[in-house]
């Protein structure tokens, strides 16, 4: 993730294609050394695409997956509560504080 979000910052500055050099600058300029193998991969991805173009398609894929919160809840079963009493109660987790809320 560094290494791409180098690639858009030297792409917002101007430079349509960055260089290995241009992305290692800029990562170094925040005390982030680059793995030479990973920008060199990326760069390979990317040479002769726009990314604003690639920036739209993501977009138009991250459109069509399901985001949640959609999912509508089951109705009981009809009857059950008159055939067999009360449902059972739902039984409440309580959520032990982690290593990383403990040191806050």
């Amino acid at each position: 993730m560094r290494v791409v979000s180098a690639v858009l910052l030297a792409v917002l500055g101007g430079k349509a294609n960055p260089t290995a050099d241009d992305v290692k600058a800029i990562l170094g300029s925040v005390g982030v050394e680059a793995d030479s193998a990973d920008v060199e991969r990326l760069l390979k991805e990317l040479e002769g695409k726009d990314i604003n173009e690639l920036i739209a398609a993501g977009r138009e894929k991250l459109q069509s997956v399901p985001s949640g919160g959609g999912a509508v809840a089951a109705a009981p079963a009809a009857g059950g509560a008159a055939a067999g009493g009360a449902a059972p109660a739902k039984e409440e987790k309580k959520e032990e504080p982690s290593e990383e809320d403990e040191d806050m």
